[in-house]
């Protein structure tokens, strides 16, 4: 179906890697060696938000006409106290800025690797992936390229969403770091 590329082979990046793979795409995790000309149509960046700007400095061009999926949580991990963008910004909204020529999706941010593995919250719900972005044509590509993994995709709305979904992912890590919820369960959606 598609031509995946994952910056990052965290977990995170597994973890999405292994959704995608569960249809036809074609997933391949891009090495600091990597030729430029190996991108996929969707771009997923599942690395920390400090290593955004380095990427877009290196790949600007190749990300022209692509479906850049952010899921970086823009926190100040020293602290677990802020999220180092502006109260007003988002750092999908920054990378959209940077890469006017691609389509930016903020998306699995608010998912913990765990449950994007188990395709489970809490041992009985399922995973939900919230997004939010400007390309109604990318967003339902995205969906397209994962509607046999297991997981529900929901559209927050246009990217200036991007903000409130970066703030629930500060707060589950924030309650994760302190130990008051588990890094295997997180925020799920009743429907």
């Amino acid at each position: 179906m598609a031509k995946i590329t994952i910056f990052g082979q965290g977990n995170m990046g597994r973890a999405i890697g292994g959704l995608f793979s569960e249809g036809d795409n074609t997933v391949s995790y891009l090495v600091s060696d990597s030729p430029h000309d190996q991108l996929g149509e969707i771009i997923v960046l599942a690395v920390p938000y400090t290593a955004i700007a380095h990427i877009l400095s290196d790949y600007k061009d190749e990300f022209k006409g692509k479906i850049i999926v952010d899921l970086t949580n823009p926190v100040d991990f020293t602290t677990f106290d802020e999220l180092v963008v502006p109260a007003d910004r988002s750092a999908a909204a920054l990378i959209a800025e940077q890469v006017p020529e691609a389509d930016v999706i903020k998306a699995f941010n608010t998912n913990f690797a765990a449950t994007l593995s188990s395709k489970k919250v809490a041992n009985n719900l399922k995973t939900t992936v919230l997004m939010a972005g400007n390309s109604a044509e990318a967003k339902h590509k995205l969906v397209d390229t994962l509607k046999t993994s297991g997981i529900e995709m929901m559209d927050a709305g246009n990217l200036k969403r991007a903000r409130e979904l970066e703030a629930i992912g500060f707060l589950q890590i924030s309650l994760a770091n302190s130990e008051k919820i588990s890094w295997n369960e997180g925020f799920g959606l009743f429907k």
